[in-house]
């Protein structure tokens, strides 16, 4: 698979989604106005653009707006913690056990079939040929929800090695971190480096997670995973400087 680049790893952004990007990387989920507009204006997006899109998703129920700031609204806060999940797996030690889904392919519509690779992707399996779905045993957390004509095994494969490698494009994989954590570890604001960390989130969410014994040298998961916290971090800090002087 060939390397992408940063605006194709990067999701579309209109005053919508900077504004989602924005609030759903934030610890706590609250950003002033007029950091939000600074923001839009990266993209070409003008603040009135962005004031009145500000206005819409108030209104909608996505935003809460309090004096000049705007805290992320309650239906988008069960999407946020899974996103932190997603993008910080917590790995146990590893026995050198799998886990094998097998599904049932026969009988499931096209919808049915998609949601059922989401649920599994999202769970970090992959799919070593059409139905049969498979991962090391080392990840804490939840479990798959239970699913329909879908069995379940442990197994303990011959060469995990060369598994690996037939689940995951790993070296494509590797790349496009390398390449997200160039953008993102800039210093100062830019509108690369902002498309940066929405791709890192991306990017991190499909990371294999894999044990320590399996993982490849220099594997870049982690120190994306730090640029990113760094990088909020950042985020955080120029939020409560902005708070503290639209105090009276």
């Amino acid at each position: 698979m060939a390397t992408r680049t940063l605006d194709e790893l990067a999701p579309p952004m209109t005053a919508r989604s900077v504004v989602l990007s924005l609030l759903l990387g934030t610890r706590p989920a609250r950003l002033p106005g007029r950091e939000i507009t600074r923001t839009g204006e990266l993209f070409g997006i003008a603040p009135s653009t962005m004031r009145a899109a500000l206005s819409r998703m108030v209104a909608a129920g996505d935003l809460v707006a309090t004096d000049s700031m705007y805290l992320l609204g309650a239906r988008h806060r069960e999407p946020q913690a899974v996103q932190e999940a997603l993008v910080n797996p917590r790995r146990l030690p590893f026995a050198g056990r799998w886990h094998m889904v097998v599904v049932v392919v026969t009988g499931r519509d096209a919808a049915a079939r998609g949601a059922l690779r989401t649920t599994l992707a999202e769970h970090r399996y992959a799919e070593l040929r059409e139905g049969v779905w498979l991962r090391p045993d080392n990840l804490a957390g939840p479990d798959l929800p239970p699913l329909d004509e879908v069995h379940r095994f442990t197994t303990v494969p011959d060469d995990p090695g060369v598994l690996m490698r037939r689940l995951w494009d790993l070296d494509t994989w590797a790349a496009e971190a390398r390449l997200i954590l160039d953008a993102l570890t800039v210093p100062g604001q830019s509108k690369e480096r902002f498309m940066a960390a929405a791709a890192a989130v991306r990017h991190l969410r499909t990371d294999p997670a894999l044990p320590d014994e399996l993982r490849p040298g220099g594997w870049p998961a982690d120190e994306l995973r730090w640029a990113y916290d760094d990088y909020r971090a950042q985020f955080a800090e120029l939020s409560m400087r902005e708070e503290v002087e639209d105090e009276p």
